[in-house]
Formats: C-alpha cells, sequence, structure tokens
C-alpha cells in the first residue's frame, strides 16, 4: 500500500460522528442568532486592546495572519477534527514510513473506523462545554484558512453560560474574549511556538506507536490493575493512584517530552488566565460577580459528567492550568512583564515543568541569560 493511502483516523466519521451525537444547545430564531454572532465579533475585537494594554504584546497590533470565527457546536467539533488532522500529520506520516507496510488495510480501516468515532465522541461532548479556543494549526493543511490560525467562540455554549450564571451579558462576553484573545496574541508574539509543540506532540505519539507491543502490555497492566482495585460505590477516584498508572504507559523519554508538553500549556493557560483576573471594574464592571459564579460552576456538576471529564483529564488539566497561573503572577512580580514576555522569543525560554512549580528557578535563568 502507498504511504500516501496510509490512514489511521478516519476524519470524516470523526467530525460526522461529532455532528451526530452533539447536544443541543439554547433555543434562539434566525436573528438572535445574527445578533449574538455580530456581538461576539464585536467583543473579540474590543479585547485585543486590553491584551495589549495588560501583556505589551506588540503582536496584538498586528494580528492579521489569523481570523476569528463564531461557531455553533458541530462547527467547533469539525474545526477541531481540521485541528488535529492537521497537528497530527507529521506522526500518521512517521508511522506510515516506519510501520505502514506492517500493518493491513484491513486493520487500518477498522482502526481508523474505531479512532474516527472514540474521537467524534469525544467531541461530541466537549462540545457542549468549551466556550471558545484559539487553533494555531487550522491553514497547515489547508489554503483556504489563515496560516497563523484562527479564534473559534463557541456561540450557543457562551450563551448557555451567560444564561445558567444570569451574569450581564456584555461584561461576560469581553471577558470569554479576552482569554481567548490572549492565545491569539501569544502564538503572534511566538510565531515559532506553532511548530515546535507540534513537533513535540509529534515526537511523543511517534515515539507510542513505533512500540505498539510494548503500549499493548502496558496497557494490559493497567486494565489488570484497575480491575484489581477495591472501589465502593460513593468512594471518590484516588487520583494519585490513577495518575500512577498512566506513567507507566510511559519511557522516560516520553515522560520527559509529555513534561515539556505540559508545562507549555500551562503557561500558555495561565498566562491567559492572568490577563483575564487583570480587568478590573472600569473594563468589565460585574467581573467579580463574573470570577465569583463561574468559579463555582463545579459544584452543580452530575455524576456522569464527573466521570467523564475524570477519564479525559479535564479537571487534572484545570490543576494544571491554575500551576500556570501562579508561575506567571510570581514571574512576573519576579523580574517584571518586560522580561517576563522573553518567554515568547525562543524555545529556550520557556519554563521546565520543575520552574513552573518554582518560578524563581525560571527567574534566575532568565536574568543570567540578560547579563551574560
Amino acid at each position: 500500500m502507498d504511504n500516501t493511502d496510509f490512514r489511521m483516523i478516519n476524519w470524516e466519521l470523526a467530525a460526522n460522528t461529532a455532528a451526530t451525537l452533539v447536544s443541543a444547545g439554547p433555543t434562539l430564531n434566525a436573528a438572535q442568532i445574527a445578533a449574538v454572532v455580530a456581538d461576539l465579533r464585536v467583543k473579540a475585537d474590543a479585547a485585543v486592546e486590553h491584551v495589549h494594554r495588560i501583556t505589551g504584546l506588540q503582536a496584538a497590533k498586528d494580528l492579521r495572519d489569523s481570523q476569528v470565527l463564531i461557531v455553533d457546536r458541530p462547527g467547533w467539533a469539525r474545526a477541531n477534527v481540521h485541528s488535529f488532522e492537521a497537528m497530527l500529520d507529521p506522526a500518521m506520516k512517521s508511522l506510515a514510513e516506519t510501520r505502514g507496510a506492517k500493518i493491513s488495510e484491513t486493520t487500518q480501516v477498522l482502526s481508523s473506523i474505531a479512532t474516527g468515532v472514540e474521537l467524534g465522541a469525544i467531541l461530541a461532548f466537549l462540545s457542549s462545554k468549551v466556550l471558545g479556543q484559539y487553533d494555531p494549526f487550522a491553514g497547515l493543511l489547508r489554503e483556504d484558512l489563515p496560516s497563523g490560525g484562527r479564534l473559534v467562540l463557541v456561540a450557543p455554549n457562551i450563551v448557555s453560560i451567560e444564561r445558567e450564571l444570569k451574569v450581564d451579558v456584555d461584561d461576560f462576553r469581553l471577558w470569554v474574549a479576552l482569554h481567548e484573545q490572549t492565545h491569539r496574541v501569544q502564538f503572534a508574539a511566538a510565531p515559532w511556538l506553532r511548530e515546535h509543540l507540534r513537533g513535540k506532540i509529534s515526537e511523543l505519539l511517534a515515539s507510542l506507536l513505533a512500540e505498539p507491543e510494548a503500549l499493548g502490555e502496558r496497557l494490559k497492566a493497567i486494565s489488570g490493575s484497575l480491575g484489581s482495585t477495591k472501589k465502593t460505590k460513593n468512594e471518590p477516584l484516588d487520583e494519585k493512584k490513577t495518575l500512577g498508572l498512566l506513567s507507566s504507559l510511559q519511557s522516560s523519554e516520553q515522560k520527559e517530552i509529555l513534561s515539556h508538553i505540559t508545562a507549555v500549556m500551562s503557561l500558555l493557560e495561565g498566562h491567559a488566565n492572568v490577563v483575564m483576573d487583570a480587568v478590573d471594574s472600569s473594563v468589565i464592571p460585574t467581573v467579580k460577580t463574573i470570577r465569583q459564579r463561574f468559579g463555582g460552576r463545579g459544584k452543580n456538576r452530575g455524576p456522569v459528567e464527573k466521570w467523564i471529564r475524570n477519564l479525559l483529564g479535564m479537571d487534572a488539566k484545570m490543576r494544571q492550568y491554575a500551576d500556570g497561573q501562579r508561575f506567571v503572577n510570581k514571574a512576573v512580580a519576579l523580574v517584571g512583564m518586560e522580561t517576563f514576555n522573553k518567554v515568547w522569543e525562543k524555545a529556550e525560554n520557556l519554563p521546565t515543568e520543575t520552574e513552573l512549580h518554582d518560578p524563581q528557578l525560571w527567574a534566575t535563568r532568565m536574568l543570567a541569560a540578560s547579563e551574560a
């Protein structure tokens, strides 16, 4: 089989599965939908000035290489399928070159169907939770999209949450836009970051896929451990035990790559959270109310949603992002915003996972590099 025909994920099936399974959003008529879309564009544009003022990043002044996209839930799922395809393309090509001839066409077809359905199901669940995101990979495989990526705001989810929390609509939409526009500015300030992240992700996946037999043995060990774990109906999941099991999936090299990716993602999300928290009532009059109500949403999740979030690692990721926010706040306090912004200049300036938890180490390293 030609390597160009090699396929382990059915991307079209993933998008169609997500569109089929996605839950209904809030009821809006055509006029209301048009008004929400137009307003979100206004809020996204207005947020850029605040991001520039707070971060001092000059990249905020020119974002022509990216775009803002307002979508519904199926649209978000389709956008993410395109993003995953672009992000994983190097890993898939590597797998085709190294193992393509050893994997039968039947196995490829069956695997692509299974993974397509699984990915679609995951995206269907997430499509009702995500308010927005910045996708730096969007334009890598499609000439009709901007080379710099796109900011995606999920209109029905934003409307749903603002209704649920009973917050000021104008304030909430600007608050959400601030977070996502910060990500857009980050990648504009660090144009090398997209390929850096893509390379690390591809390196990790290529390493995992290159050892399917070893991966299978690790999965069997995990399954056996899970099966032997005693747990009562109402007993909370032992997070340390779960993380320990997950760690057995990785070699020391794979753990190192994952540690780097974790640190970078924590930095990006933490930095965006810092920008959101930097606005005061002069910009968003009801910001304190929004923070309080939005932060308390997790208490109302049902058991099924909690289980799915744990399975996908969503709550663990939120804790990582909180670590990132603490890092940014402490690092800026230690070296100032101008020196902190050196983090966007090159990969060597990114914090390690150790430095993420000890900002003084990163600050010392950056100050020493400045004096050299």
